[in-house]
Parts: C-alpha cells; structure tokens; sequence
C-alpha cells in the first residue's frame, strides 16, 4: 500500500538555526527508496524553499498553508486571497500603524519601509527585508499575506475581517488566508489527485498552523518542540528536531 508523509518546515525539516540535519536529509532519502511519497507542507511561499526542496528532491508540496498546491511539479490548487478585501486591510492596517507584507510564488514586497517588526520576524527565517511595493496586493494574485502586530492587536482583525484566517507564527507576525485556509485543505486537494486513503497520510509539524493537518491525517507526529496545543493534537510526539524527531519517529512507525 502506497503510503505519502508530509513535513513542514520551520523546526520540523530544518532545525533551531535552519539548518537541515544530516539525520533528516537520510530519513527522506530512505522514505523514497522504500517507495513511500515525501511532500512539504509549509507556510512559506514557494520561493522560499526552493534549493531545500532540490536537495531533498521533493516535487510536491502545499504551500501558504494550502492555498498553492503542486503535485510532481505541476500546480494542480490555486486559491488567492480577495483583492478588494486586501485592499481594505491594506487600509484599515495603516491607520493602526501595521505593516504588511505580500506574497506571490514568486516573491515578496512590504508595504512600508523601515519596520522593526518586519525586519525581526522575516530575520527569523534567514530572510531579508523585501522590497517596498506598496501596490504590489493591486497588482498580483497574493496566496498569503503578512501582518506585523503584537498578540494584544490582533482580534480586531480577526473581527473585522471575518473573510480571512489569521495565524500568529511568531510574536510579532500573523499569516493571513482565505477563511478556511489550512495545510489540511491543501493536503485534501492533493489527495483528490491520488488515489490514497487518509489512513496512508502522515504528516509532522510543530506550529499553530500545523494543527489542521495533524489532525486530519491518518497519523499525526509533533515535534518535540512543539507548541502544546500542537502536541495535543498530534497521535503521537517525537524528539525535538535538533534530536533527530522525524528519524525517530519513522523508525517507531515502522516506515523506514
């Protein structure tokens, strides 16, 4: 029975300082000899992760937290985010003094210089500061959406913008995605192409935007350097991924 697994990436493939340890890069290797399907599900914009994915050579994947979804190289779901409610939260977010930052597949623009946040959040990921386009939402079909505020701003625009899902991944930064949005409703669409059963899909993750597909697949692994609601909706719980958590865990799963 075919069997496909799914890895995020940030603290799950790559580690603490996002580098992607020997003992992972070896566990994917052995999952594709063994004739068992890998793919990425992450929130990143494919751009973001293309030299990780030709070094693990994986060709499929759900990016921006499901709304870009390529199978075997070949772009099969596209969901974009409504661009008259981008433009009223490009809006709303000025006059609260929030930048944004907008993403395509291929790249990303701030709308605003010079922001601390910005430069914090984004530095976590080895990124620099984008571009300043600040039309670029008028201009582009945008997957996925950043906004830089701190967890006490939030709900309002959550409350707000009830036709867009909002994320937290780091302190000072939010995803933002259609209503509904999640690595599960991408994982579904690319198993609509496949003819696997859910019970074959597993898939590992560490962050809040993780917690959909955890639960959705046949079997869910956190790192364990998950956050706790993460764990909670895991069916099982690894070692960090600095200790070799997927390795670990694909041996326990009887995969490798």
């Amino acid at each position: 029975m075919t069997k496909i697994v799914f890895f995020d990436i940030d603290g799950t493939l790559l580690d603490h300082d996002k580098q992607l340890p020997a003992k992972t890069k070896e566990a994917v290797q052995q999952l594709r000899d063994k004739g068992v399907y890998t793919a990425i599900a992450t929130g990143r914009a494919p751009f973001m992760f293309e030299d990780l994915r030709k070094e693990l050579d994986i060709h499929s994947f759900v990016s921006f937290n499901g709304q870009y979804v390529v199978f075997e190289d070949q772009v099969i779901y596209l969901n974009p985010l409504a661009a008259d409610s981008l433009d009223r939260l490009n809006q709303y977010a000025g006059e609260q003094g929030h930048s944004l930052v907008y993403m395509t597949e291929e790249a990303m623009k701030a709308n605003r210089p010079d922001d601390t946040y910005v430069k914090e959040s984004l530095s976590t990921l080895k990124f620099p500061y984008p571009g300043i386009s600040p039309d670029f939402h008028k201009e582009n079909d945008l997957y996925q959406t950043l906004i830089f505020c701190e967890e006490a701003e939030e709900e309002r625009y959550r409350k707000d913008f009830p036709e867009f899902t909002f994320i937290r991944w780091h302190p000072y930064s939010l995803d933002i995605l259609p209503a509904g949005g999640s690595k599960a409703e991408g994982i579904k669409k690319m198993m609509e192409r496949l003819d696997f059963k859910m019970e074959d899909v597993y898939a590992f993750g560490d962050g809040l935007n993780d917690i959909e597909m955890l639960k959705l697949v046949g079997t869910g692994v956190a790192m364990g350097n998950a956050l706790p609601p993460v764990k909670e909706a895991a069916d099982m719980v690894t070692a960090d991924v600095a200790e070799d958590g997927i390795y670990l865990a694909l041996k326990k799963l009887e995969l490798l």
